[in-house]
């Protein structure tokens, strides 16, 4: 993408932005990619991930895609640092009039202010950069000017507009001052109470071609704008610092100090303009005097309108953002990864509980288990005291428990297991109807339907002795009652099956418990499948899947061939 001419004087290099068509393909392909990232489950590195992605997808649209798309628009100089360090005051000096309000309650807290050259806002009229952020674009105002200007149409004029209590807005203001080819934006505090404007302050700041960091002698080494100078390093961000609102008597030591910590943080080489404390900087109304800015105005200036120096600064901010996806790319793919482990951890536990709940409830069938309490206490008393019904009812009565046992052990198994994963703190895991009359109630449907089905199947084969035998057919219900009394019964019900043969012969009763077994099984396995699957359907909702993981690397992968 960049390309290297022969050197200019001693030390410089020309560097152009050329920038092809399969980059841009790349790079909105790896953009879908990191919007399609996403980290639902509350693991540690999560909340990194996210702003990670956001911040990432911020700085592909507010800075990276329309620069490589525009490299002819004005360079981006966006102001940014603490608190009370002077930066609208800075601004509004450099432009030469008030464009932006001073003072620690500013405006520009809730809506930014951009300046640039009347000839060039139709660069920022329109969503080429910071898309989010609505236009309001103020009367056009001439150079010395104080009064409002005529309110003019999209031709080549202002235009208003309303801005709603909520709404994110840039404040479009022209000045002749400033030269062709240089924008100047007043971003929000980076240290402001209110989280949203922090953010908007660093998406800002991540839109810019210059990063100018602005601090003061009483604050140079906050931590906040020191955690901006390293990312300003890390993305090789063309940077520039000032170091404002210095006393007179002090001014060597502080730029002594100052320059020593930017040098420590390989900082050293950085553009560094020192701003004396001048009356006008007291309160923040006031604009400083030309000679106190003249400096940083000049370099803006130079960087601004000479073209291999302009060309430099605009292709080594653009190619430190795309480098940075060297390792930001991977960062993001590793916490889908860490998602995807987790939905897979959390997936595990649930199928193994059911899993072991599902061969403890066989043990049982076949140990004859559900053939115990009221159930055998029915059988003993049948035919004498019991009928076939009441024995049928006592039967599918201890089946539903033994079930719905089944069903609260699994899902006790799983809370244990799950309340030691972070990532089953999300609230729609954590929000489980615990409310076990619900399972009764599926559970109670499901072996309602099986008793039925099994009462079928007795009817069927009473239809097939029918036309063999019109004489002395045993009554339905009661080859139902004694085939689940035999399915379930175990060594107890061996009786059962015998008193069956004698019914309906010995084929018969043979074919009608295969039968009869058969359907156990398929709805033991229905039942206990239902109770995983909606165990396992908050977390399916989440879509944790592994394909993200891939895609982003593949993604990275097809820019880095392009770049």
């Amino acid at each position: 993408m960049l390309q290297k001419d022969a050197k200019i004087g001693h030390s410089s290099h020309v560097v152009t932005l050329d920038v092809r068509p399969q980059l841009l393909d790349a790079l909105s392909a790896l953009r879908e990619r990191v919007a399609a990232a996403r980290f639902p489950l509350p693991l540690p590195g999560a909340p990194r991930a996210r702003a990670n992605r956001d911040e990432l997808l911020a700085q592909l649209d507010d800075y990276l895609v329309p620069r490589l798309r525009a490299p002819e628009a004005p360079l981006l100089a966006v102001v940014g640092g603490s608190t009370g360090t002077g930066k609208s005051t800075l601004v509004n000096s450099l432009v030469g009039r008030q464009v932006s309000e001073a003072g620690v309650l500013r405006p520009t807290t809730r809506t930014p202010v951009l300046v640039c050259h009347p000839d060039d806002h139709h660069w920022f009229s329109g969503m080429r950069i910071l898309p989010d952020l609505t236009r309001v674009w103020v009367p056009r105002q001439e150079d010395g000017e104080e009064g409002g200007g005529e309110e003019r149409d999209d031709d080549g004029g202002d235009v208003s507009a309303d801005v709603g209590e909520d709404e994110r807005a840039l404040r479009i203001e022209t000045a002749h001052s400033l030269p062709r080819g240089l924008a100047l934006l007043d971003a929000p505090d980076i240290d402001s109470l209110v989280a949203d404007n922090r953010v908007l302050a660093a998406a800002l700041i991540s839109a810019a071609d210059v990063w100018v960091m602005v601090t003061t002698a009483s604050r140079y080494a906050d931590a906040v704008p020191w955690h901006l100078l390293r990312t300003a390093k890390e993305h090789d961000a063309t940077l520039v610092t000032v170091l404002d609102r210095v006393p007179h008597q002090v001014v060597t030591e502080v730029s002594r100090q100052y320059g020593a910590l930017l040098a420590k943080a390989g900082l050293g080489d950085v553009p560094r303009f020192t701003v004396p404390e001048l009356p006008e900087s007291a309160g923040g109304g006031g604009l400083l005097p030309a000679t106190a800015v003249a400096p940083l105005r000049a370099w803006l200036a130079h960087h601004a309108q000479e073209p291999a120096v302009r060309d430099r600064v605009v292709a080594r901010t653009a190619l430190g953002v795309l480098r940075s996806l060297d390792s930001r790319m991977p960062e993001l793919a590793g916490a889908v990864a860490a998602q995807y482990a987790a939905a897979l951890r959390l997936t595990s536990a649930v199928d193994e509980a059911y899993e072991n709940e599902h061969a403890r409830v066989g043990r049982r069938l076949r140990a004859g288990g559900v053939l115990a309490g009221s159930a055998l206490k029915r059988w003993r008393s049948y035919p004498l005291d019991c009928g076939a019904g009441e024995l049928l009812d006592a039967i599918a009565e201890s089946l539903e428990a033994l079930l719905l046992c089944a069903v609260t052990a699994a899902d006790e198994r799983i809370d244990e297991a799950w309340r030691r994963e972070p990532a089953a703190g999300a609230p729609i895991l954590a929000g489980r109807d615990p409310d076990i009359e619900t399972a009764e109630h599926r559970i109670g449907m499901a072996v309602r339907r099986w008793r039925r089905e099994l009462e079928e199947y007795a009817e069927d084969e009473v239809r097939c002795l029918e036309r063999v035998d019109k004489n002395a057919l045993p009554d339905p219900e009661v080859v139902a009652a004694l085939l689940a009394t035999t399915l379930l019964g175990g060594r107890r019900a061996r009786a059962a099956g015998e008193i069956l043969a004698e019914r309906i012969g010995a084929q018969a009763a043979v074919r009608l418990r295969d039968r009869g077994g058969c359907l156990l099984t398929d709805y033991l396995e229905k039942v206990l499948n239902a109770e995983r699957e909606r165990r396992l359907a908050p977390l399916d909702a989440l879509e944790v899947h592994p394909e993200p993981q891939a895609e982003l690397i593949a993604a990275l992968s097809v820019l880095q061939k392009e770049r």
